[in-house]
Parts: structure tokens; C-alpha cells; sequence
């Protein structure tokens, strides 16, 4: 039940957020909401508070993660709306976030058609899962599929290696 500073429970904000209370207790564990303590130890929340999970849902169905919500939160006002100009910086933030990310799945797929158009799966020519021959630098044979040497970051997945098993 509201109290008579209009502050929510966590019943009203879940069911007015669309989320669970486990959900609202966890985002106020990262830092993404605040709560206040009544002398019954139970959390009231601002009706601004409606508005911060509002914009991390959204920082989420864009594909930022809930440590990027919490960073562009920081740079807005708790206690009210954000102003057009305070918006726009974040919105500017998530803007070239999401480009990169849109370059990187445009680098993916052009690498990914390249692939099935070949149809080679070939760890030596392979710029899908072997950039670079980068698994040659490491001798011949299985060393993935045996497991002997896993590659290091950035370098040939394991699990494609599997597939391909080597140069056909």
C-alpha cells in the first residue's frame, strides 16, 4: 500500500513494473534503484524509481548490459525525469553502443556467408573460426579436438575446431 509520502511498496512497483520483487531486490542490490526503510525494516519506493526500471528494461532490450544501465543511470537524476539534454547524452552513449555492436554483426555475417559459401570449414582458410591461421602457429594436428592446447582469447574457438577437425 502507498504510504502517505506517495512511496511504493514493493507490490505496487513490481506490479507496476512488470517485475518480479526478487527482480526489483536484485536490481537494488547493483545499485540500479534505491530504496528507503520504514521502521518495519520494509522498502518504500519514490514513484521516480517507476521510471528508473522503465529506462533499465529498455538499456536491456537494446542489449546493454545491466552494468552499462547502471553507468548511464549514474549520469541521470534520481528524483526526477530526466531533461531533453540529459537524456540525449545517454541516448547518444546507447546510440554508438548499439552501431558498434551493429558492426560487429555486419563483420560476423559477412564472414559467415563467406564460410557457407565455400563450404571448406577449413581451419587453415577458415575467417570465420580460424582468422588468420591462427590455430597453424601452433603445430600440426588436432590440438584443439585433443584438447592439448586451448586457444587464447581472440583465437580460434575450440568448439569450431571440433567441427572443422582440421584441414580437409
Amino acid at each position: 500500500m502507498t504510504d502517505r509520502d506517495g512511496r511504493l511498496t514493493i507490490g505496487e512497483l513490481a506490479a507496476r513494473s512488470g517485475l518480479a520483487p526478487s527482480a526489483l531486490r536484485y536490481y537494488e542490490q547493483m545499485g540500479l534503484i534505491h530504496s528507503e526503510r520504514t521502521t518495519g525494516n520494509q522498502r518504500r519506493y519514490a514513484r521516480p524509481t517507476l521510471r528508473r526500471v522503465a529506462f533499465v528494461r529498455a538499456a536491456q532490450r537494446v542489449g546493454l548490459s545491466l552494468e552499462e544501465a547502471r553507468a548511464a543511470l549514474d549520469r541521470l537524476p534520481a528524483d526526477r525525469a530526466p531533461k531533453a539534454a540529459e537524456w540525449n547524452t545517454v541516448a547518444r552513449t546507447w546510440q554508438r553502443r548499439i552501431d558498434r555492436q551493429i558492426a560487429d554483426l555486419e563483420r560476423l555475417k559477412e564472414r559467415l556467408t563467406g564460410c557457407i559459401g565455400c563450404g571448406c570449414l577449413s581451419l587453415r582458410k577458415c575467417s570465420l573460426y580460424n582468422p588468420g591461421d591462427v590455430a597453424g602457429t601452433h603445430g600440426s594436428g588436432a590440438r584443439y579436438l585433443l584438447e592439448e592446447e586451448k586457444p587464447e582469447p581472440g583465437e580460434a574457438h575450440a568448439s569450431a575446431a571440433g567441427a572443422g577437425g582440421g584441414e580437409r
